[in-house]
């Protein structure tokens, strides 16, 4: 099987795929708190205890994961700091109504799911984040100086900053200049 077929099934695998965690394996739900490189990911699980866990080959370059991501995990035995392996990717909302509908889905992570991605991807016609695309619109500046349809980036513990530049700035900038002259 080629690589291009392979991540075909892993990215199927992980858009449809519904997998309850069992409790044979010992395998649970836990979230996303940071990436620590190296395919290293530190999540929380349902009691509130923080870990190190591996993302498997099978993912790697084909599914990315972001902080907030739902994934089950199953220990390991081997190492002393990474304790479990991803087993699975929970990123739609109907993956994680399946596992609710089971009683499976821990219950401190209740109200957070709110963060998840939907799990149809709608097209891009009907993307309101696509000017083009919508009908009547024309080319104002209005409509591509509104950011409130943009998803924010997970991936910053701090938001971005948002400086206004102020006619004060411009004149002080120039008056430095003078002085140095």
């Amino acid at each position: 099987m080629s690589a291009a077929t392979k991540r075909k099934y892993v990215a199927q695998e992980f858009l449809e795929g519904c997998v309850l965690p069992d409790p044979d394996r010992q395998q649970e739900i836990v979230q996303i708190v940071a990436p620590r490189g190296n395919n290293l990911h530190e999540v929380l699980n349902g009691e509130g205890i923080t870990y190190l866990v591996s993302m498997p080959p099978k993912f790697r370059k084909t599914v990315w994961i972001k902080r907030g991501d739902y994934v089950l995990v199953e220990p390991i035995t081997e190492g002393d700091r990474v304790k479990a392996e991803i087993t699975h990717i929970l990123r739609t909302k109907d993956q994680i109504a399946h596992i609710k509908a089971e009683g499976k889905w821990p219950p401190a992570f209740d109200k957070k799911e709110d963060e998840v991605v939907p799990a149809k991807q709608s097209s891009p016609s009907d993307d309101p984040a696509c000017p083009d695309s919508l009908p009547g619109s024309d080319d104002t500046d209005e409509s591509s100086d509104d950011d409130g349809d943009l998803s924010p980036n997970l991936n910053r513990v701090n938001g971005p900053q948002h400086f206004q530049d102020s006619d004060s700035d411009e004149s002080s900038s120039s008056e430095s200049s003078a002085e140095l002259v």
